[in-house]
Order: C-alpha cells, then structure tokens, then sequence
C-alpha cells in the first residue's frame, strides 16, 4: 500500500471518528439526562458535562481550525474548566458540531504532503499528523468522560453496544 493510500484512509477514518461516532455517543447521552445535569459538578476538582462540551469545542479549533488550518486563536482553556454554568446541552453540542465541521472540512481537504508538516499548538512542535491524531484521541477520552458521566447520572439509560455470543456489536450508530 502506498503512502498517499495509508495517508488516505488515516484521513477518512480520523474524519469518521470526529464526525460520526463521538458526536453520535454524545448526542445519545445528552437525550438521556435532565437539562440540570449539563452543569452538576460531583465536586469542586470534578469536571462537569458542559466544562467538558466547551473543551472540546475548544481544542478542535485549537489544534485543527487554527494549528493546522491557520486560523486565529483567541482560545481561553482555563475558563472552559473553571465555568460552573454557562449555555445548556442543546447550544454547546451546536457549538461542538460546528467546531467538527470545520475542523473535518479541513481535515478532508489536506493533501497527504502535509501530514508530516511541522506546526505549533500551544507551545508544541508537532506535525500535522500529530495534530490530528491528537484531536482524535483527545474527543475519544472527553466522550468517554461524558459517557460514564451520564451513566451515573442516569442508570440504565444507555447502552452502545450489544454483547450477545462475546462480540461487542456497535447499537450507537444512527
């Protein structure tokens, strides 16, 4: 396989994680919980669904919009953590969502040359590869996050995959 073949199907898989499956679970979750449980905090060193929610809004547009797309950065991470109320479920997965567009329109529309183009976010020399994969690991912890956040907010409430006969089949998908 050739490198503009591997760089190809990183691409479209790191587009798929960040456009289908990680907003699909996020979705999911927010359907199940109360509008008060965007913002409760199980303690004050505890992060809450929203904090979470503006986070990754926040690192998208850092890394991709901005680190490999060349955009502005006015990004303030402490507050993203330090906000204790803020917009409900509804505007902050809108503002989530847009974050992926742009930063899977610009994904989609590199050129397998650049993956290994030196660039700087917050304060690192990475590649654009790095960058990417970056994001992609990062959404895949914070879903997680909100993921076992909402099962103890709400037990029983979802489920994503199917374990009949020791296969774990996906039932997140849309």
């Amino acid at each position: 396989m050739s490198n503009a073949a591997i760089a190809d199907l990183f691409v479209a898989r790191s587009r798929h994680l960040l456009s289908v499956e990680y907003p699909t679970k996020i979705r999911r979750c927010l359907a199940v919980l109360p509008e008060r449980a965007t913002w409760q905090r199980a303690d004050e060193g505890s992060n809450t669904i929203g904090n979470l929610l503006l986070h990754l809004a926040g690192n998208i547009r850092q890394w991709i919009a901005c680190g490999v797309g060349g955009a502005v950065s006015s990004r303030d991470r402490a507050a993203e953590f330090a906000a204790h109320e803020g917009a409900d479920a509804s505007v902050l997965l809108n503002n989530l969502t847009l974050q992926i567009a742009e930063a899977v329109d610009i994904i989609g529309a590199l050129e397998p040359a650049r993956l290994p183009e030196r660039i700087v976010v917050q304060g690192r020399d990475v590649t654009v590869l790095d960058a990417i994969y970056h994001v992609v690991e990062h959404c895949a912890l914070h879903t997680g996050q909100i993921i076992l956040l909402t099962k103890q907010l709400a037990p029983g409430a979802i489920s994503f995959y199917e374990d009949a006969g020791g296969r774990a089949i996906p039932r997140w998908q849309e």
